[in-house]
């Protein structure tokens, strides 16, 4: 059992909880009972489901990595492409905080630690077996 990898999917999977209940209940209701363009209405929910998926596959991902239910020699490519992927949503989203005219923008746009984590977790997880 790779300890790296179980944290990584433990972590994912309660960022995929929070992403239901959480950021559904903050950002997805209320853009959507927001007035503006509703094809843009509509892409940002795509873009929400989108989001969705990719943390569900990637949460199953690292979790039957973490059980060696995937080899090593199959898991190495869609491992890194995890880490790199949660590593640059959360650098994105560092970005946009600085850049953002929010007041305590990393009180809202606190997504970013749980990226971090999830990245370092799986990029040691790959590195270090």
């Amino acid at each position: 059992m790779n300890i790296y990898f179980l944290l990584a999917g433990v972590i994912a999977a309660l960022t995929c909880v929070m992403h239901f209940t959480y950021d559904r209940q903050q950002f997805l209701v209320p853009m959507q009972q927001a007035v503006f363009d509703p094809i843009a209405k509509s892409v940002m929910q795509c873009v929400f489901h989108y989001i969705s998926v990719f943390l569900l596959l990637s949460t199953f991902i690292l979790l039957a990595c973490a059980f060696e239910a995937v080899s090593q020699m199959h898991s190495f490519g869609m491992l890194v492409f995890i880490a790199l992927n949660f590593g640059l949503f959360a650098i994105w989203q560092i970005y946009i905080g600085f850049n953002s005219d929010l007041e305590q923008p990393f009180k809202h746009l606190f997504q970013w630690i749980f990226f971090v984590v999830i990245s370092v977790f799986t990029l040691l997880g790959t590195l270090l077996v």
